[in-house]
């Protein structure tokens, strides 16, 4: 059933959800992965446990918490775990390079890092000790239950034990310590000079928001498949939270595959369907899809980039009730969104009106509304914006304007009949797959390469990741295409390699000495439509 109805009580943290729920529905279903299923009852008792494990463990009110974890329950339990405290945690992403992770240990330097120690045929045992090395605020490091032993970690068992010495008073002090617009989570987002930085998200925006979801896309009861990554904001506000605060079930994958995810939701009756397009579109192309049972499904949405025409059509066969939606991780999700319906058109060409909540102007170059009809910079004002960048007070004021606006970068248009239509990007970020791609960050790594002197990435459309980047270089010397592959695989997640290397004697420039990034754009578009 649905605990958390329509008019639900706004708590004062976003970790008070689960007990609340226990004391209505203990025995509700809260998590399933494989064979094990959490109740509600359960994750209370875990996230309380943990909760004083921490605390022993000296983390306050503002300390940082890291978890690497894959999409499972034991990675929410620590999310909350650390909220319900006064913690601030910071998923970290298991495909990262140790260069991505010992950037966001150095900036956000946890107190406690809770960690998977083997994943697959990687061992974490050396990248661990480096993390380690490199952060000297990094007290305790927690190898979660059943991974294999590394030396200078600590045993979940241990952990835990540990944490039986907490008093109940002490717990309680904590948790009324905290709450409401107090930091409570760090999503890493790179801005364009491709310096990862940190949206500080809080408790009263992570609650609004999912409430308000759930009453503009009502599901009951709510289950729903989670296989992204625990660093991405599509796994944690997008997916975790609005299914917590409806009392509903998450049905952890922890790494997507098309067929898999299918049966999941066939075999756990899934009424939520909710994606990325490149992931809709794999599964659509599987030879056997209609053989899987979607009858329970109830609701089909998407999220991080645009869906095309043929495959909304294609999806309306399955269900009659679509939604999509535009945020960003700074917004906490939250800037406009399209209610359930069917109309191939609206689906395709609009990103929904302004979310419950949300202001939302669309303004010149000079910050001035534009006229109607005309194209302008998204500016968005809510409850749910971040607090600003995890120490970066300069960006932040440059995000942010002092009575509240965060300015997007994005493009869009307001259509007549109220829609927003998104229409291009300020900023040269571009979307592989749901992820947010940095092209400067990119170019780094290339041109730290000792035969390049100069490396350009633009995207370009995709069939099936919707822009994949293009990389033109300029070379010193003879170098390989596979080499600068295989130097961007060992720095690099796999979503921000370029799909292709192209070597140019000199990169082209404009009149003022820029690099005319448009007109590779337009080489890159032939390159991959050829």
């Amino acid at each position: 059933m649905t605990v958390v109805e329509s008019g639900a009580l706004r708590l004062d943290r976003i970790s008070d959800y689960p007990a609340w729920i226990a004391a209505r529905a203990p025995d509700a279903e809260a998590m399933v992965l494989d064979d094990r299923r959490w109740t509600y009852a359960a994750m209370r008792d875990a996230i309380d446990q943990l909760a004083r494990s921490l605390i022993a463990a000296g983390v306050g009110k503002g300390d940082r918490v890291a978890t690497l974890q894959t999409p499972r329950p034991e990675y929410l339990v620590a999310f909350l775990a650390t909220a319900s405290i006064g913690g601030i945690w910071i998923g970290l992403n298991p495909r990262y390079t140790l260069e991505e992770l010992a950037y966001v240990v150095s900036d956000a330097a946890p107190r406690v890092l809770l960690t998977r120690t083997r994943i697959g045929e990687r061992s974490y045992g050396d990248d661990i000790r480096a993390l380690r090395a490199a952060s000297s605020e990094l007290e305790h490091i927690v190898a979660f239950d059943g991974e294999p032993p590394v030396a200078g970690m600590s045993p979940w068992s241990d952990f835990l034990a540990a944490g039986q010495s907490t008093p109940d008073a002490a717990l309680a002090v904590a948790r009324a310590g905290c709450g409401g617009r107090d930091p409570c989570l760090i999503v890493y987002t790179s801005g364009s000079t491709g310096q990862p930085k940190g949206a500080l998200l809080h408790h009263e925006g992570l609650a609004a928001f999912c409430l308000e979801q759930n009453r503009l896309w009502p599901v009951e009861p709510l289950r729903a498949v989670n296989y992204f990554p625990i660093n991405h904001v599509g796994c944690v506000v997008d997916v975790s939270l609005p299914v917590l605060l409806a009392g509903g079930t998450i049905l952890f994958l922890e790494q997507f595959d098309p067929r898999r995810c299918l049966a999941l939701m066939e075999a756990e009756r899934a009424t939520l369907w909710g994606s990325v397009p490149s992931c809709f579109q794999m599964q659509l192309a599987l030879p056997d899809f209609d053989r899987f049972d979607l009858s329970a499904v109830q609701l089909i949405l998407w999220e991080g980039a645009a869906m095309s025409r043929e495959m909304i059509e294609r999806l309306l066969q399955v269900h009659p009730r679509l939604a999509t939606n535009y945020g960003m991780t700074e917004t906490t999700s939250g800037i406009t969104a399209l209610e359930p319906g069917d109309d191939p058109d609206l689906l395709a060409e609009s990103v929904g009106r302004a979310f419950p909540g949300v202001e939302v102007r669309l303004v010149d170059s000079d910050g001035r509304d534009v006229a109607a009809g005309e194209t302008g910079e998204v500016w968005a004002r809510s409850a749910y914006n971040m607090l600003g960048y995890w120490n970066r007070p300069e960006a932040s004021a440059a995000a942010l304007t002092p009575d509240g606006w965060f300015k997007t970068g994005d493009l869009a248009v307001a259509r007549s009949d109220g829609h927003y239509r998104i229409v291009g990007r300020l900023k040269e970020m571009f979307k592989s797959g749901g992820y947010n791609v940095y092209p400067r960050e990119i170019e780094t790594v290339i041109e730290t390469h000792p035969a390049v002197a100069e490396a350009a990435v633009v995207s370009a459309e995709d069939p099936v990741w919707q822009e994949v980047g293009i990389a033109f270089v300029v070379a010193e010397r003879p170098v390989a295409a596979d080499e600068l592959e295989a130097w961007c695989r060992a720095r690099l997640a796999n979503y921000k390699i370029p799909k292709h290397f192209v070597f140019d004697a000199a990169l082209p420039l404009l009149p003022i000495g820029k690099v005319d990034k448009p007109l590779l754009k337009r080489r890159a578009a032939m390159l991959a439509a050829g």
